[in-house]
């Protein structure tokens, strides 16, 4: 089974959306630097916001089967430069976090995740509530990931 490397600006919700994804009742903090886990890869949001990092994510990156780019639905700014995920050599979604917070723009981070590139499907998830997460879990198996 292959794994997931999960991309995104600070504040995203990248570790706590692997955290439920695995089901795992965890405190979630600050990641620091790249972590490995079971059937997933959790990155630093600086290493997508900060050009110099962009060669530890493509390198990381030929360790996953699917890059999932995260985008967090309250955030207005843009974060990720045009076509960022154009340098990555494998298949790209995009993942809209926190839609259970109150005023989030679901289409503006839709559009923030075209504008780095992510061509392919994009899903609405809470890791909070859990909301989107069962398909975005079947999306993952049926590509033969896990995790």
């Amino acid at each position: 089974m292959g794994k997931i490397m999960l991309i995104g600006p600070v504040g995203a919700g990248k570790t706590s959306l692997i955290a439920t994804l695995q089901q795992e009742k965890k405190s979630i903090g600050k990641t620091s630097c790249i972590e490995f886990h079971d059937g997933a890869i959790d990155t630093p949001g600086e290493y997508a916001q900060i050009p110099r990092y962009y060669s530890a994510l493509l390198v990381t990156a030929m360790e996953a089967a699917l890059i999932l780019v995260v985008q967090d639905a309250a955030d207005a700014k843009v974060t990720l430069p045009p076509g960022f995920v154009g340098m990555f050599s494998r298949p790209v979604i995009g993942v809209v976090t926190k839609i259970d917070v109150p005023g989030v723009d679901k289409e503006r981070a839709k559009a923030r995740l075209a504008e780095a590139g992510v061509k392919g499907d994009v899903f609405y998830v809470s890791a909070h509530t859990g909301e989107g997460v069962e398909s975005l879990l079947d999306y993952i198996a049926e590509r033969g990931c896990t995790a």
